[in-house]
């Protein structure tokens, strides 16, 4: 009668699902310090996901303005120096063309196709600059989509070995003794891969997105130069 009642109440103590909390606060150390650097990896890489989106779209919509403002300005010059020049990256690239237009026609214009080199020059390596900015942040997804599921493994690695540990000691190879070692080491893969995953989507569409920014901006600069020519072939 004892023995049956015990049975029955181990049989309704026993869990219906896992629980992340508790495999966590049962894992050894190791895996319990590989499951937080992933987690906290994990936050900061859908931080930067909501923060690229959102400044991405705020970019785009600030360019498409000064765009169209510029190419409707009589001075295109007075209106990038009222934008500060660091309202948008399109009105960076404009500015360095116009900088560069200043620096070489100082002395008048000796060398129409020689200026315009140089501006576009300066405008092209505005461009790669801007892009080298956006793109700055991006970095930590590739990092994480890369090495993110070998520190998962690492942990599981760590949490078999834990278990074989734990059944040379107790001399019991029973699943009883070896499961919840191997359930904490798989929460680890687990726990990797959830960070690595969308790290690997965002980066790849986030780059994407970069690249086709930073075209946008090589055909601003292009139709910039263009004009800046016919200006001075016109003298």
């Amino acid at each position: 009668m004892i023995v049956s009642l015990l049975a029955a109440s181990a049989t309704t103590a026993a869990p219906t699902r896992l629980d992340p909390v508790q495999l966590f606060a049962d894992a050894d150390i190791v895996v319990q310090l590989v499951i937080a650097g992933l987690v906290l990896a994990s936050i900061w890489v859908w931080t930067i996901i909501v923060s690229f989106s959102l400044r991405m779209a705020k970019t785009g919509r600030a360019s498409t303005d000064f765009e169209r403002a510029f190419w409707d300005a009589e001075d295109p010059a007075r209106l990038v120096g009222s934008k500060s020049r660091h309202d948008t990256p399109f009105a960076r690239v404009a500015g360095a063309g116009i900088a560069e237009l200043d620096a070489s026609t100082a002395d008048g214009v000796r060398d129409a196709a020689g200026v315009r080199g140089r501006v576009a020059l300066a405008m092209e390596g505005q461009v790669s600059a801007e892009a080298d900015t956006l793109a700055d942040r991006l970095n930590f997804l590739a990092t994480t989509g890369s090495v993110a599921p070998f520190v998962g493994l690492f942990g599981t690695v760590w949490g078999i070995m834990n278990s074989f540990f734990q059944i040379g000691s107790q001399q019991n190879s029973s699943l009883a003794v070896v499961a919840p070692g191997i359930s904490e080491a798989l929460f680890a893969t687990a726990i990797g891969l959830f960070a690595a995953i969308p790290a690997v989507i965002a980066y790849n569409r986030f780059s994407h997105r970069v690249n086709g920014y930073e075209a946008r901006m090589q055909r601003f600069a292009d139709k910039v130069a263009a004009q800046i020519g016919r200006e001075l072939e016109r003298g």
